[in-house]
């Protein structure tokens, strides 16, 4: 498998991917917008506008472009990030110009029109709601807000109710002519296509977005100070976030840093698996996680477990993070942890749906298009001290925790 790029006249970036051995094709239609890339007073409008390009064109109401996508047989959806927002499908090969009208219809042409856009902010303060509803969800914003306090990939991604509330027509239809041109737009697809077809595709039934260089320009967030944070909430649970920055999306030390992960938290084998959980019995769960975006990027442990250990167990990942930061990892846990990365890489390459967001997310970051031999080649080359240094780093930096729970500052202790 072999990515094919084509930069069009107009700036948009065409990339695919050809899967010979599958009969489906997963297409999406990316704009570099999200949360990041908005002002104080419009935060949440990125998320706002992936809701409204389903609610109709002038040729389409919702249920209409719903049924058209089941009459193809294909599964459609959307997501925003806090740097991007893509449009997708999922269908038999046969059904690729049809499904690729729809969402081009869509992304062109939404009308948003006002009474469309009252009763969707109103479905997406339920989406608020239900986050607010879920601790770890809390948590995790609690997190990243206090990470990043004073920059906007700190904020929540859905904006507040209250800003939010305050969404109509005019807005969203700045918003799109702001962000939804051909240079800021990434038309990716893997699967049993051509990439001349889908060159063709783009060129028909994107010809409506208005040819503007709208890509956004960013500013990158200042390092993180430690910090505390916490949230007092009826709880059964106390959920805790424990991390610092990483590096970018595109650094080549990603690698290490995956398989450092792994080793930490990422998998039932991982240190703070076998000792929060295995060992002691304190959580259900408890992981690490990086998440790496265009400039920066976040490194976090998580654990959930009774308010009453909470303390300790933070005590417990801060102890986990400390060695790992300090010590080499062993040669079984590297080998443990590097084929369990490439195991991982092998299923997510028989996706056509992962493979897509594969390529989109190279390209946004600016990393190389690899294929399936060139990251194993890139696993197999991590070292113990590739990973010593990495994780080194992060444990030098200051650290962030976040904590949500039935409780306060003054009585969260740790031993």
């Amino acid at each position: 498998m072999t990515a094919r790029k084509t930069v069009l006249d107009n700036g948009m970036t065409i990339i695919t991917e050809k899967m010979n051995s599958v009969r489906s094709v997963a297409l999406g239609i990316w704009f570099r917008v999200g949360s990041r890339d908005e002002a104080p007073a419009e935060a949440g409008m990125s998320h706002f506008m992936e809701h409204m390009m389903f609610k109709g064109t002038p040729t389409r109401d919702a249920r209409q472009l719903s049924e058209a996508f089941d009459r193809l047989g294909a599964q459609q959806n959307a997501f925003t990030s806090r740097e991007y927002t893509c449009y997708f499908a999922n269908f038999l090969d046969e059904s690729l110009e049809g499904a690729f009208e729809l969402l081009g219809d869509m992304v062109c042409h939404a009308e948003l029109a006002q009474d469309q856009c009252e009763l969707e902010r109103q479905v997406i303060i339920e989406e608020i709601a239900r986050g607010e509803d879920d601790p770890d969800d809390v948590a995790s914003e609690l997190f990243t807000l206090t990470l990043w306090p004073d920059h906007p990939l700190g904020l929540p991604i859905a904006g507040t109710r209250e800003i939010v509330g305050g969404f109509g027509h005019e807005a969203a239809v700045d918003f799109r002519s702001r962000h939804y041109g051909t240079a800021n737009c990434i038309v990716a697809a893997a699967g049993n296509l051509e990439h001349e077809r889908l060159i063709d595709l783009a060129q028909r039934y994107l010809a409506d977005l208005p040819q503007a260089d709208t890509v956004p320009l960013r500013s990158s967030p200042a390092p993180s100070a430690a910090a505390r944070a916490f949230k007092q909430k009826d709880t059964e649970q106390a959920q805790i976030y424990l991390g610092t920055t990483a590096m970018a999306g595109a650094d080549e030390r990603r690698f290490a840093l995956a398989l450092g992960n792994n080793i930490l938290g990422g998998t039932m084998s991982s240190r703070l698996f076998q000792e929060i959980r295995e060992k002691e019995g304190l959580v259900y769960a408890t992981y690490s996680m990086p998440q790496l975006y265009q400039d920066s990027g976040l490194f976090a442990l998580y654990s959930g477990t009774r308010p009453e250990n909470a303390g300790h167990v933070a005590e417990l990942m801060e102890r986990e993070f400390d060695k790992i930061a300090a010590e080499p990892v062993s040669a079984g846990e590297l080998e443990m942890a590097r084929q369990s990365a490439k195991g991982a890489l092998a299923l997510s390459l028989e996706s056509t749906s992962k493979r897509m967001i594969a390529l989109a997310q190279n390209e946004l970051f600016g990393s190389p298009q690899l294929d399936f031999d060139e990251l194993l080649a890139r696993y197999d080359a991590v070292t113990i001290d590739d990973i010593a240094t990495v994780m080194a780093e992060l444990g030098a930096q200051a650290r962030t925790l976040a904590v949500v729970g039935p409780f306060t500052q003054q009585n969260f202790e740790t031993r």
